[in-house]
């Protein structure tokens, strides 16, 4: 069953933010835009490379008024061991959000069965809390923040705008569409 256009589960963790343990729940999301950026495992391969891209974008969604979460089945001490160890993820100001008890990979139905694991997913999520886009590819396949950006843009373009929505490639400042019976079969 998918998650999209349901509003996120309550939650209760602890994460790694700016050198300092916090706790996080659900309600920390509401009234802002987020994006969930689920992971398998620190100290791996692939992860690393996501998480610096999500870092070194993190700035321009933060303009946007987007919080950022890295969720993994870690917990709050392995978070803050690898942002002390390694240089690409000592760059993260965003929240790194400990899911040892599996409830925030359970919420967003993520994670691994039988493995402990979360997927590489990713959920946009607007400021009442509903889930607006998510992504979910294999483990060997990274993702790439540009485009995270981008979808995040037209989220938040299409719920300032009703009745518009984004075509394929869509970038800020270019032309959408409003759905209509003139349309259908004329694109």
């Amino acid at each position: 069953m998918s998650v999209l256009n349901t509003t996120i589960k309550p939650f209760k963790t602890q994460a790694f933010k700016n050198g300092k343990f916090i706790e996080v729940t659900e309600k920390d999301v509401l009234g802002k835009w987020a994006v969930f950026f689920f992971y398998p495992a620190d100290f791996t391969f692939v992860c690393p490379t996501e998480l610096g891209d999500v870092a070194d974008h993190y700035d321009e969604l933060q303009k946007l008024g987007v919080e950022v979460y890295s969720v993994s089945t870690d917990t709050h001490f392995v978070h803050k061991a690898w942002h002390d160890t390694s240089d690409t993820i000592a760059k993260i100001k965003y929240t790194m959000l400990g899911d040892p008890t599996w409830q925030i990979s359970q919420n967003f139905d993520c994670l691994r069965e039988g493995q402990g694991l979360a997927d590489r997913a990713t959920f946009i999520v607007d400021p009442q809390g509903v889930i607006q886009a998510m992504e979910i590819t294999a483990e060997g396949i990274g993702r790439d923040a540009a485009d995270l950006l981008r979808k995040v843009k037209a989220a938040q373009y299409v719920a300032s705008h009703p009745g518009e929505v984004c075509p394929a490639k869509w970038k800020e400042g270019e032309k959408t569409l409003a759905p209509s019976l003139d349309l259908v079969g004329k694109i």
